[in-house]
């Protein structure tokens, strides 16, 4: 069974890693706070994409809490999430190009391109293997089913607050330095496309995840 503190460590790396990748949207909160020649804009911008990355891992955490209560298929439902990840790592290999129906959400609307965007990259449902494990530490075989699901849905609302201020820790601090030094045309320059390495995680989390539940 994996450590409790690494599987937390792999919630806080994941979401770095999210913060980090451009798709994700830290650009955005650069060129907002430009375009506007306010300061508060980029604050603002960065609250929106954390609301929306914060509503897209709650939407597939919290379903997936209510499932937890079957402690007896918990096995097969960790090897299940596993396969997800797996399939959606495959699907991103395969389908290289940037979901087109980003493009035509309103530059304005940061908290829905925030949610559309970490759905379309299968986000949240990397999660979902990390957070069964932190599930599966408790022994929680003797409680009932009411009390399984009210201690995971905790856990849910928990794992998705801290990637998600990990994510905007890391890309705020990304989008603060371009702004105030290196400007958009760093960016331009300078894009660093993370879609294939995204992908390759997902596979390893699902492998992973697999493996450990056996």
């Amino acid at each position: 069974m994996e450590s409790i503190s690494s599987l937390w460590w792999a919630v806080i790396g994941s979401g770095i890693y999210h913060g980090i990748n451009p798709g994700m949207g830290w650009p955005l909160a650069v060129s907002a706070a430009l375009m506007n020649n306010k300061r508060s804009s980029l604050f603002t911008a960065l609250g929106m994409l954390a609301f929306g990355h914060l509503l897209a891992m709650l939407s597939i955490l919290l379903p997936f809490s209510l499932m937890t209560a079957l402690a007896k298929h918990e096995r097969e439902l960790r090897i299940g999430a596993g396969v997800l990840v797996i399939l959606m790592g495959i699907y991103l290999l395969i389908n290289r190009k940037h979901p087109r129906f980003l493009s035509r959400v309103h530059p304005a609307r940061l908290a829905l391109w925030s949610f559309l965007a970490a759905m379309a990259h299968g986000a949240g449902l990397m999660l979902v293997p990390i957070y069964l494990g932190i599930c599966a530490t408790a022994d929680s075989g003797h409680l009932a089913a009411q009390s399984i699901i009210s201690g995971n849905v905790f856990n849910a609302i928990t794992v998705g607050i801290t990637h998600t201020l990990a994510m905007i820790f890391s890309g705020g601090v990304i989008a603060l330095v371009t702004y105030y030094w290196l400007g958009l045309r760093f960016v331009s320059k300078t894009w660093f496309n993370l879609d294939i390495v995204w992908a390759i995680s997902l596979v390893i989390v699902g492998v992973t995840a697999i493996f450990t539940s056996m």
